[in-house]
């Protein structure tokens, strides 16, 4: 494995990412780029030291997985009503956008939350890196 530093926080931000940009991690710096609609990629719009290979990719999770970490979640907890309130959110219409605005409405489950969340997220982040033979570097 190559090691490389990388910003993790950025890297699971991207893969979290539930907008329309996309992120490319650099595999020269590390660094990680966001790019908007109607943007070029990124070397893509180079003449010369054309690297085709630089620049990675980094696909957001599905939402089936993004599902399965709140009904995940959602096991760790023991707060009747909002566990009954959260789930009926996963179960209807626009879930991701529903369990976050039902999540006001608990502040000690929110923040429970928000604590599971940034743990997966690192996990996710850690084995998309193995999945590409990267590491990142230790500090």
């Amino acid at each position: 494995m190559r090691p490389l530093t990388i910003d993790l926080h950025r890297l699971e931000y991207a893969l979290d990412n539930r907008d329309t940009s996309e992120h490319y991690l650099d595999l020269e710096t590390g660094e990680i780029r966001a790019v908007f609609p109607g943007e070029a990629a990124p070397g893509s719009k180079d003449k010369y030291d054309v690297q085709p290979n630089r620049y990675l990719l980094i696909e957001p999770l599905e939402l089936s997985q993004l599902l399965a970490m709140r009904e995940a979640f959602l096991f760790t907890q023991h707060h009747p009503l909002a566990h009954t309130v959260l789930a009926d959110a996963l179960a209807g219409r626009r879930p991701l956008r529903t369990f976050d605005y039902k999540l006001e409405d608990f502040p000690e489950v929110r923040q429970a939350w928000l604590d599971y969340q940034a743990v997966q997220l690192r996990e996710y982040a850690i084995t998309w890196l193995h999945e590409h033979d990267l590491e990142p570097a230790r500090a």
